[in-house]
């Protein structure tokens, strides 16, 4: 069974884009007026590139240790063969 990489799936942003569109949907069935549909709608899109960057950022970030720990563990490497 396939594990699900919630990260990416928490950073997507058509997944984002489609929570707006539901809030959004069900604010108007439910008769909220435009100014609060509006409202709900700026702040689940605003949130969620917050996430989305976070996420990202917190990516980029590990990638970048990891080459740093890589590059290291190769100059480590290299003074003991001399």
């Amino acid at each position: 069974m396939n594990k699900i990489n919630w990260k990416r799936k928490l950073s997507s942003r058509k997944l984002w884009a489609a929570v707006a569109g539901i809030v959004t949907g069900l604010a108007m069935v439910f008769g909220l007026d435009e100014g609060t549909v509006s409202a709900v709608a700026g702040a689940v899109v605003s949130v969620a590139s917050v996430i989305a960057y976070i996420i990202t950022e917190g990516k980029v970030d590990a990638e970048s240790v990891k080459k740093a720990v890589e590059d290291i563990q190769g100059a480590a490497g290299a003074v003991r063969d001399e």
